[in-house]
């Protein structure tokens, strides 16, 4: 794993991904050996990847909010000075 610059992790074989020029394979010109050996190969890789348990998974997203639910504008609200979104005026029907 690595440390995201905001403190989350990535997973290396992502990153790897992400920084490797995958080829476009059109999967219908693949004869069916060629489909389940790339499936084989992609199950190869999944295998390998580190699990959690979800319970352990929803504990940290859960801290990570109460962390920052202060600052949170979608938690706390926006104050109405600061409110972009504030109707300016009302409208009279006489």
């Amino acid at each position: 794993m690595i440390e995201g610059e905001r403190g989350g992790t990535l997973d290396l074989f992502l990153v790897e991904r992400l920084i490797t020029k995958m080829p476009v394979i059109n999967v219908d010109d693949l004869t069916d050996k060629d489909k389940a050996k790339m499936e084989v190969d992609q199950l190869k890789i999944e295998v390998k990847l580190e699990r959690a348990l979800v319970s352990k998974c929803c504990e940290e997203v859960r801290d990570y909010i109460q962390a920052g639910a202060e600052e949170d504008p979608l938690v706390k609200g926006i104050p109405e000075e600061k409110n972009p979104f504030k109707e300016k005026g009302g409208c009279v029907i006489s």
